[in-house]
């Protein structure tokens, strides 16, 4: 019940929405609607069309709120037995409502909390729980999103490019709290792909499910992080690395090469070798070099270039491609990382040690705070 509940309600209030009724007064109709469908459908039976009855309760509620007279409740008791036969939403309804969400006046922040509830039908404390915030706080950000878009018209196509990178910003918030961000991110993307045929929403899915199909190798019994080149692959998901392979090769069928899918043809890479030190770093980096292309001046994809160069042509290679990303990245934990990493295999482990500690210092995530001072203790070790 629970999990029907939760899907029909985006398309609920996608239906409201593009009927012209406002955002945030639906959102709480909808709401409203869901929570009389809990109480009756047990006893009563779920109705033969389920989303119609949502609708239908949900409109009501919006048109008049709760009533108090109890004939009237009577009246409309009756009445919602089922609903008024006639279509009831089409399939751009869901689609709508996401590029809505995403709408460019929202901060990233903003754009990622409403998808979440509106389009992902979690509830304030999941998404509150997942950010590591109050739920107070997440509720007071949710309802400046509503009242942002307020009167926004949703008959008009939206940035697709701002969908996608809201998209990726869930996926990556992983899976922090009582909910799996990475699995509700992928489920929103693969709704997103069947609709819009777009190579690059095609190379964000096969992006997302390249990476996930890692997961469950990331880290040891003990929750310590395992780098890729040291992940037991055995444990990798086979079947969602072909499923994102097949779908990266229809996206790049379409020869329009994004950032997604170049991205994703990086990881597909990656995830092709049974061990790491069979890994085609050359054709990584080739496909490093069409990122950066596609991508000119972004520090973070220079940096991860760094870390292909060092692969074909060596840790001084490396480190020359990472010389200029001091202004861009100075203070950075990753930008510390990858110079350690580098100076290590170059044969410097002191220097290599010390910048293990200042990436460490400088990292916000436990886990990566952690293994970089191991990695720190372990040269330390190995020199002493």
């Amino acid at each position: 019940m629970d999990d029907l509940l939760r899907g029909l309600g985006p398309r609920a209030l996608g239906v409201l929405v593009r009927r012209g009724d406002d955002f945030a007064a639906a959102e709480d109709a909808v709401q409203e609607a869901l929570v009389e469908a809990y109480r009756r459908w047990p006893d009563a039976g779920v109705p033969a069309d389920p989303l119609g009855w949502v609708i239908t309760v949900a409109h009501r509620r919006y048109l008049d709120g709760w009533r108090s007279d109890v004939a009237r409740h009577r009246r409309e008791d009756a009445a919602l037995a089922e609903p008024p036969p006639g279509p009831t939403e089409n399939a751009d309804d869901t689609l709508q409502l996401l590029f809505l969400c995403c709408h460019p006046a929202l901060s990233s922040a903003s754009a990622v909390a409403l998808t979440l509830r509106a389009v992902g039908g979690l509830t304030t404390g999941e998404i509150a729980d997942a950010f590591l915030v109050p739920e107070t706080t997440m509720a007071q950000r949710i309802s400046r999103a509503k009242k942002t878009i307020a009167g926004v018209r949703v008959d008009r196509p939206g940035e697709l490019d701002r969908v996608l990178t809201v998209l990726y910003l869930i996926y990556n918030a992983g899976h922090s709290g009582s909910v799996d961000l990475a699995t509700e991110a992928i489920r929103l993307a693969r709704d997103l792909a069947d609709v819009v045929p777009d190579s690059e929403a095609g190379g964000l899915l096969a992006l997302m499910l390249l990476h996930h199909a890692r997961r469950d190798a990331r880290t040891d019994d003990a929750g310590r992080l395992v780098t890729l080149d040291r992940q037991d692959r055995s444990r990798w998901h086979r079947s969602e690395i072909a499923e994102g392979v097949a779908i990266l090769q229809a996206a790049l069928a379409q020869d329009r090469l994004g950032p997604y899918q170049a991205q994703a043809a990086i990881a597909a890479l990656h995830d092709d070798c049974p061990v790491a030190e069979q890994t085609d770093w050359s054709q990584i980096l080739q496909w490093y070099d069409e990122l950066a292309r596609l991508r000119p001046g972004d520090p973070v994809v220079a940096l991860n270039r760094a870390v292909a160069v060092g692969a074909v042509d060596g840790p001084r290679a490396g480190l020359a491609a990472a010389a200029d990303l001091d202004s861009a990245l100075g203070g950075r934990h990753r930008l510390a990382a990858v110079r350690a990493y580098l100076h290590e295999h170059a044969g410097e482990t002191e220097l290599a040690a010390q910048l293990y500690e200042q990436a460490s210092a400088a990292a916000t995530n436990v886990q990566e705070r952690d293994h970089l001072a191991a990695q720190a203790a372990r040269l330390r070790h190995v020199s002493g």
